[in-house]
């Protein structure tokens, strides 16, 4: 679904414009593209119905951000809630199609419980709370069985108001549902084999990286590298929690183990009973 935040993105430009008849075309764009990707999934009859039904729920909601004729105030509030938009309709079509694999799935939406305060487009989460208030919401359904498919990127203020955590931030919210469930492990896929010593589309010397500790991942962080969300490595290395970086269009490789460094002494897989939680990571920060 790469492209669909800038699409809604454009969607609050036009309306700051006053291009209302363009905003209404971005807005219905969206809302498109998920149903055109809903019938490509050829769920049965019943479960088709069902998921069509909450993709024009939503689009209509969206639909209702964008007036027919008049003003609206835009701000950093309305553009947040333009944003959570994407991740709502895709975390629908994600568990769909698990279901429709065989695998148990819902979707939740993480301002359920991501508990954040009210910096609009870079809002930070109160840890603790969100910890609390997500246990109630994931626990039962894991224990279950069911997989919950969450929304990354999304919070809310504590009266309800609709928070980013700024763009590019799925892998924090893959860390924080980790921590919210106390994964063994947080395997956060994305569009490269791993992590390198250099950006190995710029350089034919690029060397992949097996395994890291925390420490060595955050300096080649702060050296500029492409590595993680700034606040995902501390959040891991608080619990001992294992990262894996992992190519979702190369499956087979083994990717980039991060680690403390007793832990990469001892490499071995982890056991069937731990719990992973999984990150979904595109560069225009889609599902989580």
């Amino acid at each position: 679904m790469k492209g669909v935040t800038d699409h809604l993105l454009s969607v609050a430009r036009a309306l700051a414009d006053g291009r209302l008849a363009h905003a209404r075309r971005e807005a219905e764009l969206v809302l498109d593209l998920h149903l055109e990707v809903l019938s490509h999934l050829h769920l049965r009859d019943d479960d088709g119905l069902r998921v069509r039904r909450e993709l024009h729920l939503l689009g209509r909601d969206l639909l209702h951000e964008v007036p027919s004729r008049g003003s609206v105030a835009v701000g950093a509030e309305l553009f947040d809630r333009l944003a959570s938009f994407g991740e709502r309709f895709s975390a629908r079509l994600f568990a769909a199609a698990l279901e429709r694999s065989g695998v148990p799935a819902v979707p939740v939406t993480s301002s359920e419980f991501v508990l954040t305060c009210d910096t609009f487009r870079d809002a930070q989460p109160h840890l603790e709370q969100t910890r609390q208030r997500g246990r109630d919401v994931l626990l039962p359904l894991l224990e279950a069985g069911i997989v919950p498919v969450v929304t990354g990127f999304i919070g809310a203020t504590p009266d309800g108001r609709i928070t980013t955590l700024g763009r590019n931030s799925s892998d924090f919210s893959g860390a924080i549902i980790a921590h919210v469930v106390d994964a063994d492990e947080l395997v956060i896929w994305t569009d490269v084999d791993g992590i390198y010593t250099t950006n190995p589309s710029e350089s034919a010397e690029a060397l992949l990286l097996h395994e890291l500790s925390y420490d060595e991942a955050h300096a080649l962080a702060a050296g500029g590298a492409r590595v993680l969300h700034a606040k995902v490595l501390p959040l891991a290395a608080e619990t001992g929690m294992v990262i894996w970086v992992r190519n979702t269009f190369n499956p087979q490789a083994r990717g980039t183990r991060i680690a403390a460094p007793r832990s990469l002494r001892d490499s071995r897989t982890a056991s069937h009973e731990s719990v992973p939680a999984i990150s979904v990571s595109t560069r225009e920060d889609g599902a989580a």
